[in-house]
Formats: structure tokens, C-alpha cells, sequence
């Protein structure tokens, strides 16, 4: 059975330590202007990075191309009455919402 993490963000470029499946990462979400969309790095317990880039779209599990790594999780954006729409910059973390599905 999996279970859902809401991840708390807000509108504002953002680093944090977060566990997710018994590990502990360090996120970095930034606003990426030319393309218009949020980016997430994530970096190992030490900063050493993981992944990076990785835009925040909805409709797939945005690590799901990098399983060789062995997350043990799942990272899933969607808008709430609008799930296949991108989190904007001002929605992110009112109706823009990330989700981390582990199990």
C-alpha cells in the first residue's frame, strides 16, 4: 500500500531537508523564468546532487526516469480542479501542490 506526502511549499524559491522513505534529502525548488516553471534539485544528506532540473509537470512521476537510483519514492505535481495544469508562481503551495508517494 502506498502512502501520500503533501510536501509543503510556498510561492518563493526554497531549500529544505526532508525524509522521505527513511532518507534524508535536501530539496531545492526554484523559479526557472524562461520556461516558465518550477525546478526541483535534489541533493543527497551531505549536498552532494542527485538530480537536478527536473521541471515540476503534472501527469507523470517526475523521478520515474531516474528509478536507477533507488529513491523509494515517487514525486507527483498537481493543481487542485485542474490536475494536468503546471503549479504557476503564485499557486505553488496554495492550490500548486507536490506530492511524494512512498511505498
Amino acid at each position: 500500500m502506498s502512502t501520500y506526502y503533501e510536501i509543503p511549499l510556498s510561492p518563493d524559491p526554497q531549500q529544505f531537508n526532508i525524509t522521505l522513505a527513511g532518507v534524508e534529502y535536501k530539496f531545492l525548488v526554484t523559479w526557472n523564468v524562461v520556461n516558465t516553471s518550477w525546478m526541483i534539485n535534489i541533493a543527497d544528506a551531505s549536498g552532494e546532487p542527485m538530480v537536478s532540473s527536473i521541471p515540476m509537470v503534472t501527469g507523470a512521476d517526475l523521478l520515474e526516469q531516474y528509478g536507477y537510483l533507488g529513491f523509494g519514492f515517487q514525486l507527483v505535481a498537481q493543481t487542485d480542479n485542474a490536475p494536468d495544469v503546471v503549479p504557476t508562481f503564485e499557486d505553488l503551495g496554495s492550490t500548486g501542490h507536490l506530492y511524494a508517494i512512498v511505498g
